[in-house]
């Protein structure tokens, strides 16, 4: 984990980097074009009278640049073009001519043009360096104003606030948003590589369908409580159930006994979900927990769609209920159906082996042709079904 977080910490240190080198490259070249401006009235300076024949009241012949070296000439355009363009220079070139008064006015036109462009640009250069970071500021600062606002006590505003930086980490992104603008396929790889380490630390999507996996992982909800927070009330009708990606929590009896605490990769509350029963213990958070829940409505669909890990998941249950004195009918008959339709499935196949034993030599082997696929497929079922279950029975939940 040290290793994989110092990685992670360099790679954000070269984004920011590059980021940064990006913002002045582009500073420097609004610089070069400022330059390059400033370049061409310099040249248009010296240029009109140079025409004229260097007249006694132009600029020039002021100075006494007439015979003087090309880059001394350069350098005064350049510095009399200059102190125009950014408004400081009418004291040390006032204009003696009307030639010399439009060409100031030329210069000082475009000379407040760029500069106020220049100025613009690079603000925004600036500000879009880390615009995530800014939107949060201004995210906060809208909290704080809201909580003058309707005066709340000073406690709730302290865990308000604390809320803000453990759920955003200083970085604001509306990120149903972004995803909601991609397609259906590139938003479902992005869900996957943001969920990546809940699928690594949660037994239960381990052994599953890596299709099973990815309809489930599209549909979770990230959602942070706080210690103390009571995540789970029992007595209520469940709306959701939850996976941990990072905290601890408590189940809570009725008597206020802890019965267990559930860490990273555990989940809780799918047992209401599957018997339609009200919740059967409090959960409730003992540190800042980062939870994924499945809405009941997502639950229900991806398990209609998924008919053995919904029957994996009422059996398992039955046995939970039973460890805590509990046993609704409802998961006892689908309980009672799934080893119906096991015994069916060994009916077949038994009938199937002695199908096979009675045949012929020649047909005997046609028929271990034809007959062994089906029980090789019935027993990756029955394995697939052992490993589910076996992640399942080692969670304790609500």
């Amino acid at each position: 984990m040290t290793k994989k977080k110092s990685g992670f910490s360099k790679s954000e240190l070269i984004f920011k980097f590059l980021n940064m080198a990006s913002v002045f490259m582009r500073i420097f070249n609004l610089i070069c074009m400022m330059l390059l401006i400033g370049h061409w009235s310099g040249c248009l300076q010296f240029l009109v009278p140079m025409l004229q024949g260097f007249p006694s009241n132009s600029w020039v012949a002021i100075n006494e640049l007439q015979d003087s070296f090309w880059l001394e000439q350069y350098s005064w355009a350049l510095f009399k073009a200059m102190s125009h363009m950014l408004c400081i220079g009418y004291g040390r070139f006032p204009p003696q001519s009307l030639t010399d008064m439009w060409l100031t006015m030329l210069s000082m036109i475009s000379g407040a043009t760029c500069y106020a462009l220049f100025l613009g640009h690079a603000t925004n250069l600036i500000q879009s360096l880390d615009s995530s970071r800014r939107q949060y500021r201004e995210k906060v600062k809208q909290v704080e104003e809201y909580m003058a606002y309707r005066k709340l006590p000073r406690e709730m505003r302290q865990r308000i606030t604390e809320y803000f930086e453990h759920r955003y980490q200083g970085k604001f992104f509306d990120e149903e948003l972004i995803l909601g603008e991609l397609s259906e396929k590139l938003r479902e790889d992005v869900i996957n590589y943001n969920c990546r380490s809940l699928v690594a630390s949660v037994p239960f999507f381990a052994n599953a369908d890596s299709n099973f996996v990815s309809d489930v992982v599209t549909k979770l909800r990230y959602e942070v409580f706080q210690p103390g927070d009571i995540i789970i009330k029992e007595g209520t009708i469940g709306s959701k159930m939850y996976f941990i990606q990072e905290g601890i929590v408590d189940i809570v009896m009725a008597n206020g006994e802890v019965a267990t605490s559930l860490s990273d990769g555990s989940y809780f509350g799918e047992i209401c979900l599957l018997t339609n029963a009200r919740r059967v213990a409090s959960v409730r958070a003992e540190t800042y927990c980062n939870l994924f829940s499945l809405s009941v409505d997502h639950f229900n669909a991806v398990l209609d769609q998924y008919p053995l890990m919904r029957r994996t998941m009422e059996s398992v249950a039955a046995e939970r209920l039973n460890k805590i004195g509990k046993n609704p009918n409802l998961v006892a008959h689908r309980e009672e159906d799934l080893g119906s339709e096991s015994k069916t499935i060994n009916a077949v196949v038994n009938a199937l082996a002695e199908q096979a034993a009675h045949a012929s030599a020649s047909e005997e082997s046609v028929v271990l042709i034809v007959q062994k696929p089906k029980k090789y497929r019935c027993l990756r079922h029955e394995i697939a079904f052992k490993k589910v279950r076996h992640s399942l029975v080692g969670n304790v939940t609500t």
